[in-house]
């Protein structure tokens, strides 16, 4: 398991596709407390698997948790979801000579600290021939909190593809991750494209002293 593909189908069989956000409707500040702790433990425990953590043995002995800024349900936005059906597949940048396909989903909409911004959705060609996976999304990003209390390469979110006629999804920062290779320089992980760069700091979701 050296790819961070291999890494992300982990995680979606290991049951973070159903913690996935945009399937339900916004959550009250307690309901997201919960979700977001849910998740955590989930994150927890696949650290702590040798069949899925990107940790070494000597590591994972002695790993009781990630680190994790606070919950903050101001993190947590109603996104507008505009789809792409014209974008053409495209080789992605990683941290290895891997070029892994992907085509634009569409673009998520949103407010957050007052300024209107936007992050692109991305589908892995490699999990549209997988069956199960074919609606898992991918959102890399980066901000400006990244090499200053989150790692440095950006952060990943995962999305699953919505029902049909949705056009507003819940983007929930409180559940960003870091890739694989924020642990171990064995994997290939996907650079964030430029267009997802962020101009704000988003103190939410794993942190990282990298």
């Amino acid at each position: 398991m050296k790819t961070a593909l291999l890494f992300a189908l982990l995680l979606v069989l290991s049951g973070r596709a159903g913690q996935a956000q945009g399937l339900a409707g916004h959550l009250d500040s307690l309901a997201h407390q919960q979700t977001v702790l849910a998740f955590q433990q989930t994150l927890n425990k696949e650290f702590s698997n040798p069949e899925e953590s990107p940790l070494t043995a000597a590591e994972r002995r002695k790993f009781t948790s990630l680190p994790y800024y606070p919950s903050r349900y101001g993190y947590y936005v109603a996104a507008q979801l505009v789809r792409d059906s014209t974008s053409q597949p495209f080789a992605m940048e990683t941290s290895t000579d891997r070029r892994p396909l992907y085509r634009k989903y569409g673009e998520l909409r949103f407010v957050l600290q007052g300024q209107p911004m936007r992050l692109s959705v991305y589908q892995s060609a490699d999990l549209l021939k997988r069956p199960g996976l074919e609606d898992y999304l991918f959102v890399p990003f980066t901000d400006h909190t990244n090499g200053h209390g989150s790692y440095g390469g950006g952060r990943y979110l995962d999305l699953r593809i919505p029902p049909k006629g949705t056009t507003v999804m819940q983007l929930d920062f409180n559940r960003a991750y870091n890739p694989s290779c924020a642990y171990n320089h064995g994997y290939s992980c996907p650079v964030p494209p430029a267009e997802n760069r962020l101009s704000v700091a988003i103190p939410a979701g794993v942190r990282s002293d990298h």
